[in-house]
């Protein structure tokens, strides 16, 4: 079977900031939890096991001695504020049991980034009850696109805790459905995105490429379809996939319009989709369709 996703990386520069813009959208946001190498999240969970990992930069000095000592995960992270900014994008990850193996995987088929990495963090539901995950992650990239990694992630041992309250949310999100990327030759990259998925089927079509994950749907387009799709302009020169977009899945569209009408946030409607912008604590494209 494809792998499916486990979460996506949304660097941030302020973690409140995200934190009150994620609220505004409709989503209920974890208790932040500090990683041993000086980052913070403050996660949005959903029901189908997926979420996003909003991520900051808070103990600068313990971040740059994790980078010295080979730490892939801050690395990439340093690498990607340095050049994009501290708000954006970053990583895909995917789901699942054996990181080990993934890296043996990776290193044979030359789309390895590094030693896998081992941590545990705490853990917090709102009502207060607390546990520690633990976490090893596999690394993949690839040199033509430096603004982009992905990485496979094992949940060694999941909190033993109640996390419904987390995940419901007052704008009716229930799961991710698409993950968006662009690239103005997508078909550059069907391998490594095979790979990834480990999916062996590519639907293309003249706007890119898409893949069926576990559970959401993989897709590279290309700048006229991120454009037709989800109203954004891209360097047309660009070259190397970068990350855009989450599809989320919704129970009433029609109700999420009327709330974000109300509240003054601003959208588009494209096709059938509610369409969110980047902002500042909102990394990514949030584009909203309906169950």
């Amino acid at each position: 079977m494809a792998n499916a996703v486990d979460h996506v990386v949304l660097p941030t520069g302020d973690l409140s900031v995200s934190r009150s813009r994620m609220v505004d959208l409709g989503f209920t946001v974890a208790p932040d939890a500090l990683h041993p190498f000086g980052t913070k999240n403050a996660c949005v969970f959903f029901s189908d096991g997926t979420y996003l990992e909003p991520l900051a930069v808070v103990q600068r000095e313990a971040c740059e001695l994790a980078a010295l000592a080979g730490n892939v995960f801050i690395k990439r992270d340093q690498a990607y504020r340095f050049r994009q900014g501290e708000e954006g994008f970053s990583a895909l990850v995917m789901k699942t049991d054996d990181a080990a193996a993934d890296r043996v995987r990776f290193e044979s088929e030359g789309i390895s980034a590094g030693p896998n990495l081992e941590f545990s963090r705490p853990f917090e539901t709102p009502s207060g009850e607390q546990a520690t995950a633990s976490f090893a992650l596999a690394f993949a990239a690839d040199l033509r696109s430096p603004d982009v990694f992905f990485f496979n992630c094992q949940r060694i041992n999941p909190p033993a805790v109640d996390r419904t309250a987390l995940e419901r949310h007052s704008n009716g999100v229930t799961a991710i459905g698409q993950i968006i990327l662009s690239e103005h030759n997508p078909s550059d990259f069907q391998y490594l995105l095979q790979q990834i998925v480990d999916q062996r089927e590519v639907n293309a079509h003249s706007f890119g490429i898409e893949l069926a994950s576990g559970n959401a749907d993989i897709i590279a387009l290309n700048h006229a379809g991120l454009k037709g799709y989800f109203g954004t302009q891209t360097d047309d020169n660009g070259r190397g996939l970068r990350l855009r977009a989450v599809v989320f899945k919704v129970a009433e569209l029609a109700r999420l319009e009327a709330d974000y009408k109300k509240a003054g946030i601003d959208y588009s409607m494209i096709g059938a989709r509610l369409v969110v912008q980047p902002e500042l604590g909102q990394g990514a494209i949030f584009a909203f369709e309906q169950i």
